[in-house]
């Protein structure tokens, strides 16, 4: 671990510095507080300092309260050092920010006790923000693909329409559905069928943009979202992802499975007048029927704010489709 040591000391700072280096530490040195506080903005700043309190430049608890005023998510461990002994002074330091206390003439054997305790509590933060971000993927990815969840692709629908409403853009939403996903489970079986999921996504991230987002909509099922799309662009866009599926057989193992997706696409360029639920409802009709019109192929049903676009499923005349297979 890495140890930032601050003392205006050379003396005291190559004492430091010896019985770190032999305790496994990696060590960086300051010889006064204007130093060790430009070390501390670095990218890769030690999160252990041991701080003398008396320094010229920024004295140890101005370095502490510029420390704790920072808004980082990694924690600094700090630790002053100084030649005050009075029950004050300890309070002082500690309410400037710091984390432990050493005084002067120094406790080899307390000094590395001290250390640990603070590689400990580092050791302890790290691993707790580890199992945050875990959980915080896990609570909007897909656990099999590792694409956007259901709620997460659909909050990013959301602020992209709030966007395309600020801005004036167009958003074009794809929604897409594995043909006959439920015979490749019948045939090859269930964990070939997972395999499959998993190989569609990797190829169909593969041939998005940067800023597109992809997320499972349910089951075999997946929606997509373009930002700043007008119609050419989506209908482009959702033939690349079909012919990316279609083209070639998805190895799994030692088999090669053909598989096709149907697509269904909508634009919306008046977010105005129409609900993220009636787009949706948009793009599943014309996902419905590029399944009625023989799958492997996209239809698009172009928002209209007069069109009946929450016409039920069925009702193929008030999608508007166009095949563009």
């Amino acid at each position: 671990m890495k140890v930032l040591i601050a003392d205006d000391d050379p003396v005291n700072r190559r004492i430091l510095e010896t019985f770190l280096g032999k305790w496994g530490y990696e060590v960086v040195s300051a010889a006064d507080g204007n130093e060790a506080w430009s070390i501390l903005q670095s990218e890769d700043a030690p999160r252990l300092v041991i701080l003398d309190w008396m320094m010229p430049g920024m004295d140890g608890a101005q370095i502490c309260r510029a420390i704790r005023q920072r808004s980082d998510p990694f924690y600094t461990y700090i630790m002053m050092i100084t030649a005050k002994f009075q029950k004050q002074d300890v309070l002082e330091g500690l309410a400037a920010g710091a984390d432990d206390y050493l005084t002067k003439p120094l406790d080899s054997n307390e000094l590395r006790a001290r250390l640990r305790t603070g590689e400990r509590i580092l050791n302890l933060q790290e691993d707790l923000l580890r199992t945050r971000d875990r959980l915080q993927y896990q609570a909007s990815h897909d656990s099999l693909t590792g694409v956007w969840n259901h709620g997460a692709i659909l909050e990013i629908l959301h602020a992209e329409l709030a966007r395309c409403k600020r801005e004036r853009l167009s958003v074009g939403v794809l929604m897409l559905d594995i043909d006959h996903f439920k015979t490749i489970n019948d045939r090859y079986g269930h964990m070939a069928g997972d395999a499959v999921l998993r190989e569609a996504v990797r190829r169909l991230r593969t041939n998005l943009r940067p800023y597109d987002s992809i997320g499972r909509y349910g089951g075999e099922e997946f929606l997509v979202v373009l930002p700043n799309s007008r119609q050419d662009d989506a209908r482009k866009e959702a033939e690349r992802l079909r012919r990316a599926i279609a083209d070639s057989p998805l190895e799994v193992g030692a088999e090669r499975i053909p598989v096709t997706i149907s697509i269904g696409v909508s634009v919306c360029s008046h977010p105005d007048s129409i609900s993220i639920e009636a787009l949706l409802k948009c793009t599943d009709a014309a996902l419905y029927l590029a399944k009625q019109g023989g799958r492997n192929r996209t239809e698009a049903s172009w928002e209209n704010p007069l069109a009946a676009c929450e016409a039920p499923r069925s009702s193929q005349n008030s999608s508007e489709p166009t095949s563009t297979s």
